[in-house]
């Protein structure tokens, strides 16, 4: 989860998402597909808005309409700002159709360039970026690897200072030799970046503006050019194909994994646990394989999470535990409740301390009072349950006329028999005992016993029907 952190200049956030991704092979834009349930463009705006910058700018091209869609009902994204790169010729034109939504007039204002396919850079990587960089210098954040195929390589002079980025597709066969690569990412003087992009030409193998010919025009210029260097090469990994996506995926979640570890979690296997949103947790809880978490989900103490089981969006509490193979979302679990094998708990869905929901048990905008129990095969949807309610196997809660839905009140220590169904709107009081096999379409009174089914009739003689003979 970012953290906000305050810069000491004003900043600026250009994020270049431009780009088609055709490896990707999908008419979904590149920048859309997602890592631990959020899109790498979300990941990249949220690290940049952490930075507490001014604006963000958005550069957008293939897929423009799509991506600016994806973010019109996120308020956190509100005030984003929109440029457009018709053709994609270079990151150096990328980034100056952001410029003239950019007060590029104060000496100290910055810009921060970060990309939209760059998914897992971190904020404390960012503000040490941010921090080397003022109006007489730029920084760069640069790497270590010993597979810089494909990179541009930092080049150094005799001082070890920076004097220029190349290409791998410019760079001789000495400079291809350089371990230390440019990530892309860099803080530039608001005010320099604008003079330096208006010089920058397209005379290179690509036939492209680039972004990295500031760099050299910097040095010439005597501008200070710092170096933020790190080693992790995931963090300033970019996605091009399907297989990166992947790989990053497993990473990002093995960063969970690791971290709910650390936090006192028992995982059976840490490679078996995805994360799709932010999952808060407390002690002694136990998670089994094949889980996924999606949203905002919360765990109290001692909670336990069985295999092969989702949860979305759900507060679940202490003691609680979920067995295997069980669909949960939306919904608020008290403390020591059950739930499960195979049950699903939808949205709108309270279950009060000891509930036990069992196997194929689904429910709906349901409340579930302290103590009652569905321990199998039953569907109750729109209804408010007592405490210590009984709901037999096959029971459905009948809440929907093929036009609208309709609630059922059932009082405290209600006993329901087993295949029955309760058509709402209807009213259960305390006590109310339901005989197995009824339909139930009236009130029952406190105390009553009600039985809602057709007479048996024993008729003698009666003959099995034979196949008939062709």
């Amino acid at each position: 989860m970012n953290t906000t952190v305050n810069t000491k200049r004003a900043l600026d956030v250009v994020i270049l998402a431009a780009g088609k991704g055709s490896r990707m092979h999908s008419s979904k834009p590149k920048v859309l597909h997602p890592i631990g349930g959020k899109t790498m463009l979300e990941h990249v705006i949220d690290a940049g808005c952490a930075m507490n910058s001014r604006s963000t700018h958005v550069v957008v091209g293939y897929g423009a309409d799509q991506i600016q869609q994806h973010f019109e009902h996120k308020p956190s994204q509100a005030d984003l700002v929109w440029a457009s790169q018709d053709q994609q010729l270079g990151t150096g034109h990328a980034v100056q159709q952001a410029l003239p939504a950019i007060d590029t007039s104060g000496n100290d204002n910055l810009v921060l360039i970060l990309y939209g396919d760059v998914p897992l850079i971190k904020t404390e990587t960012l503000a040490r970026l941010i921090d080397q960089a003022d109006a007489s210098s730029l920084s760069l954040l640069t790497l270590i690897t010993e597979t810089p195929a494909g990179l541009g390589r930092i080049i150094r002079d005799e001082k070890d200072s920076i004097v220029a980025i190349v290409e791998e597709k410019d760079a001789t066969d000495e400079e291809k030799t350089i371990q230390e690569i440019n990530s892309g990412i860099m803080v530039v003087p608001a005010q320099s970046l604008d003079d330096w992009l208006a010089k920058v030409g397209n005379e290179n193998q690509q036939g492209e503006y680039y972004l990295t010919d500031v760099i050299a025009m910097a040095a010439e210029s005597g501008f200070t050019i710092n170096a933020t260097v790190i080693r992790d090469s995931f963090e300033v990994q970019g996605v091009n194909d399907k297989t990166q996506l992947a790989l990053l995926e497993r990473h990002y979640q093995m960063n969970n994994a690791e971290q709910l570890l650390e936090a006192g979690v028992s995982l059976r296997d840490p490679a078996r646990l995805d994360i799709r949103g932010e999952l808060i947790v407390g002690s002694d809880v136990e998670i089994d394989v094949n889980v996924i978490f999606e949203g905002d989900v919360t765990l109290g103490n001692n909670v336990k999470i069985g295999a092969n089981v989702i949860v979305k969006d759900t507060s679940i509490g202490d003691g609680s535990k979920i067995l295997a193979g069980s669909n949960i979302e939306g919904a608020d679990i008290r403390s020591n409740a059950s739930v499960g094998p195979y049950a699903r708990v939808r949205p709108g869905t309270v279950l009060n301390d000891e509930v036990k929901i069992g196997n194929f048990v689904e429910t709906k905008n349901a409340v579930l009072g302290k103590g009652t129990k569905a321990g199998h095969l039953a569907y109750i949807g729109d209804a408010t349950l007592g405490e210590n309610v009984n709901v037999g196997a096959g029971t459905i809660v009948c809440n929907y006329d093929g036009v609208n839905k309709h609630q059922s009140i059932i009082g405290n220590n209600v006993f329901i028999g087993s295949n029955s169904v309760l058509v709402s709107p209807v009213v259960l009081e305390d006590n109310a005992f339901i005989a197995a096999g009824s339909a139930i379409n009236s009130d029952v009174p406190s105390d009553h016993l009600a039985v809602g089914r057709g007479k048996q009739r024993n008729i003698p003689g009666w003959k099995r029907p034979k196949k008939s003979e062709l």
